[in-house]
């Protein structure tokens, strides 16, 4: 291998994404053309794009709005895109997901919608359920992130608090049909798990997110947890006779995109083992397996001979232990990793989102390699200390290791790297 090992690294990221990259996976997916109207409606990370991607393809009349992230827009000409918070929702959110339920109401069964769902959607969309108000949901949200219960857990306490989540967009929408293109962040590809599901019932009952809120030791607002009691709550049903003629697609995914980048380190001559696209769990602990998986390469050549790159997909969590640390799972995972691999040579790692963002910072991840806790000694910065507080970010900005590539335009969850190269037999 010619190039060093950063770049390396970076160039499988870059592949990863292009993979996912919603112009070219729109094309291929787009429905027949109604009778009536085409509305256009989308909310995450990288929905603005999706959205470029199908007007761009799109040779017939339609009008839409799309909801993003602060700073993840992009031209459209004759769909409107705003931007929200994530993932703390705000007001701005707010106001639109109460335009985009306007928007689909009184349509026809000759109207077709077509929804553009990414991750992140489910904070972009706050649409508290009636008696709770905006503070509740970002009361919710917080305690989700805090709490390290997985994505299908949060899923289900999300879509029972909400007027728009859990297939409530599309039954908002009926007579008409609903076209679901889906780019998916979620372990396993279940598209109603994907920014909550607002336009795909999914399984998960009112009684189960009870039973989550109590095993995970949130504590949410009363007026939620009287809400969460009442049948008020409940959420569509998957089968719903009146969501019948749906379509969902899965045009982008974790899989499709660690094909790629394994693809990539064999056109560059490293072998490439895929270990999942669907791993979860607590950050650091799949960063310290991942670790003891590159020592065991690096120092007795199995379970894969090096050089080889072992790739690794899915949503990991995060459970907070103390406030103030910066970083996201991805910073995190790799914080454990360095930590576990410190002082063995030939081995270089990434971690990062492929949406551009790890966490509330500017950063997808970061680099780590046998050398990083000792540098981050040198630099005055505890790595086990940093990891305690849950302060990844800090530790990896302080040895100028931190993965900035900005937002990419899509969102197939995380992608991780380890390099284990033979120079250092």
């Amino acid at each position: 291998m010619s190039l060093d090992p950063k770049t390396f690294l970076t160039s499988i990221f870059e592949a990863a994404v292009a993979a996912a990259d919603p112009g070219r996976t729109i094309r291929n997916h787009l429905p027949a053309k109604p009778k009536g109207r085409t509305i256009v409606i989308g909310a995450g990370k990288g929905s603005a794009q999706m959205a470029a991607a199908f007007e761009k393809a799109w040779d017939g009349p339609l009008e839409g709005l799309i909801v993003t992230r602060y700073g993840y827009g992009a031209p459209c000409d004759r769909l409107e895109v705003i931007e929200a918070a994530h993932p703390v929702p705000d007001e701005a959110g707010l106001v639109a997901a109460k335009r985009l339920l306007d928007m689909v109401s009184g349509l026809t069964e000759d109207d077709l919608v077509v929804a553009l769902i990414s991750g992140g959607g489910s904070a972009l969309l706050p649409s508290p359920a009636s008696g709770l108000t905006l503070a509740d949901e970002i009361a919710v949200n917080e305690a989700l992130l805090a709490s390290g219960a997985p994505i299908s857990a949060m899923n289900t306490i999300r879509k029972h608090v909400s007027t728009i989540k859990g297939g409530r967009l599309a039954a908002a929408a009926s007579p008409a049909k609903v076209v679901s293109l889906v780019v998916s962040d979620i372990p396993g590809d279940d598209p109603a798990l994907v920014a909550s599901g607002p336009t795909i019932p999914g399984p998960g009952s009112r009684t189960e997110a009870l039973d989550f809120i109590k095993a995970y030791g949130m504590k949410l607002p009363d007026a939620v947890m009287a809400h969460l009691s009442s049948s008020a709550a409940d959420a569509p049903a998957v089968g719903d006779d009146g969501l019948a003629g749906n379509e969902v697609h899965v045009i982008a995914s974790a899989a499709v995109s660690l094909e790629a980048a394994a693809a990539e380190a064999k056109r560059q001559g490293v072998e490439a083992m895929i270990l999942s696209d669907a791993l979860e769990g607590e950050a650091r602990d799949v960063g310290s397996v991942h670790s003891a998986i590159a020592r065991e390469v690096a120092t007795k050549d199995r379970p894969f001979r090096k050089p080889v790159l072992i790739l690794s997909g899915g949503e990991t969590t995060v459970t907070l232990r103390t406030k103030g640390g910066k970083g996201g799972r991805n910073s995190e995972f790799l914080l454990a990793f360095a930590i576990g691999i410190d002082g063995v040579e030939g081995i270089h790692a990434l971690a990062a989102d492929t949406d551009g963002i790890d966490g509330s910072e500017n950063n997808a991840g970061a680099f780590a390699d046998g050398t990083s806790v000792r540098r981050m000694r040198a630099a005055g910065v505890d790595a086990k200390a940093m990891l305690a507080r849950n302060d990844a970010w800090s530790a990896f900005n302080a040895v100028g290791d931190l993965f900035v590539p900005g937002p990419t335009g899509t969102n197939v969850n995380d992608l991780r790297a380890i390099l284990v190269d033979a120079r250092h037999d």
